[in-house]
Parts: structure tokens; sequence; C-alpha cells
């Protein structure tokens, strides 16, 4: 990546982190805290704890939107076989296996308990688990649980960032450990900006709700700046004409 270019947003984007236009996605921050706070891998109750980490008070829409309903068909598989969703949880959470494996091994967990349900079921309307082919939601598990370490991931977004910061070499395909490793690059470097994490720290603090750790949300929160127009175009001309 160009680091001029990076620095370059990065100054756009700490005059973003000034304008109410940048609580916008504070919700984010807030579905970690929950998580944070009820996630327990040990629980007694499993189907209780999962849905009590997946709650929001504002927005639902990391885990439930139109054709994407991943919690429902989770809480589903849990009413069925619980023992066999904690593994798949247990072994994608095991930071000790390389994270590419572990989610895919998460995907195939998910394909067998679809199976199981459509077998047991054979009128359901189901034929999906929404954890496949893109890992929006196996990434956000991931990212709630290690703050530091990962990210949402999301391909369409992903590729227009490396576009906008002058990498030739795109994804042609899903590639969410290449991700990780720009998502943590930029994070170092972001943490050099003093202004920009002051201006974030300021955000977040007024906002009891959201948590308030240091958090890979930040590139995320970025990535996502970047990538619409609506935001960028606006603060770059702002920044070109010192206002």
């Amino acid at each position: 990546m160009q680091l001029k270019r990076l620095q370059y947003y990065f100054k756009a984007y700490t005059r973003f982190l000034n304008q109410e236009e940048a609580e916008e996605r504070l919700y984010i921050w807030e579905s970690q805290a929950v998580f944070q706070e009820y996630w327990n891998l040990d629980s007694p109750d499993w189907t209780k704890m999962y849905d009590n980490a997946l709650q929001n008070t504002t927005n639902r829409r990391l885990w439930k939107r139109e054709s994407f309903e991943p919690k429902r068909i989770m809480l589903l598989f849990l009413s069925m076989e619980p023992e066999y969703v904690i593994q798949a949880f247990r072994d994608l959470l095991n930071e000790g296996k390389s994270v590419d494996s572990r989610m895919d091994r998460f995907v195939f967990y998910c394909d067998e308990l679809l199976a199981m349900y459509k077998d047991r079921h054979p009128h359901s309307i189901e034929n999906n688990h929404y954890h496949a082919n893109d890992y929006d939601m196996i990434s956000l598990y991931l990212s709630f649980c290690y703050p530091l370490d990962y990210a949402p991931y999301n391909l369409e977004r992903f590729t227009s960032l490396l576009k906008r910061l002058g990498v030739g070499n795109l994804p042609k395909a899903n590639d969410p450990i290449r991700f990780f490793k720009v998502v943590n690059t930029i994070y170092k470097l972001m943490q050099k900006e003093e202004e920009l994490m002051s201006a974030n720290r300021r955000r977040i603090e007024k906002q009891k709700k959201c948590f308030q750790g240091e958090s890979l949300l930040l590139v995320h929160d970025f990535i996502c700046f970047v990538t619409d127009p609506k935001y960028v175009n606006q603060n770059l001309l702002k920044l070109y004409v010192g206002k």
C-alpha cells in the first residue's frame, strides 16, 4: 500500500471523527462490549449465553437483516445439537491453530448442522446458515472475542480499500487472512497518529455502553469511511480547501 495515501486518508478520517456523523457506527462498539460481558465458552446455558452475547439496544443489523439471519439459525442449531455447536465454537476460537483452517472448519460444522436440521425437518424452508462464502459472521465472532487480533471482514469493502490505497494485487476471491494482516498493519500505523487516536477516544468515551478497550473496530470504521464516497470525498475536499 502507498503510505502517503494512507496518511492522507488518516487526516481526512481524523476530521470526520470530530463530526456527529462519526457516531453512526458506534453501535458496533456497543455490540462488542455486550459480547465481552456475556460470552462464556463454559456457560451451563449456552443458548441463553449466545442469545445474550449478540444483543444491541439500537441496531441488530450485524446478525439480522434482509436475507441474513445467522443468529436465528444458530439458535435453531443450539436447540437441536448444542454439544456440536459448542465444539464448533471451541475450535473456531482456539488460537493454537491457524485462523484460516479454523474458519473453514467452522463452515464445515455449520454445513453439517444445516444438513441435520433439514433431515429432521424435511418441510422446513431453511436452506442457509449464513456462515459460509463471505465469512462476515465468522469474522464478527473472532473480532468480538479477540478485539486486538481481528476485525469484521467483507471482501467487497476490502477490495475497495486496497484500490484506494494504490494496491495493484487485488484479491480475486475471499482472502480473510490477508485482510487480517492488512488490518493489523494499518492499526500499528494508526497508533502513531495522536490526533486521530485522541479523537476516537473522545468519541468512544462519550458512549458508556461502548467497548472502551483497544479494538481493531477502529480500523473497521476507518475502512468503512474510506470506501464510502459520501464520507471520504466530502472530508478530503474539506481537507484540501482547509475548512
